[in-house]
């Protein structure tokens, strides 16, 4: 009886490893399709926030504006 890894033989594909080889493909691609949707997640996330600090910069500047005209009004 040879071994497994003896010299001239050629190594065989079995159903488990054929279907272990599946799982690890489908695995793979499911990672990466996981990667893709978390990094627009994190695009939409980034984009979100930036539209987020540019309404409260507003807000910020809306209230100063109206701050300065009544010191203004109440001065003149």
């Amino acid at each position: 009886m040879t071994e497994r890894g003896a010299p001239g033989l050629m190594p065989f594909d079995c159903a488990p490893g054929l279907r272990l080889s599946a799982h690890e493909r489908v695995s793979a691609i499911h990672h990466e399709n996981i990667c893709r949707r978390l990094e627009r997640l994190d695009q939409a996330m980034e984009r979100l926030e930036r539209r987020l600090w540019l309404t409260v910069y507003g807000v910020v500047a809306m209230i100063l504006a109206q701050a300065l005209q009544s010191v203004l009004t109440a001065g003149g």
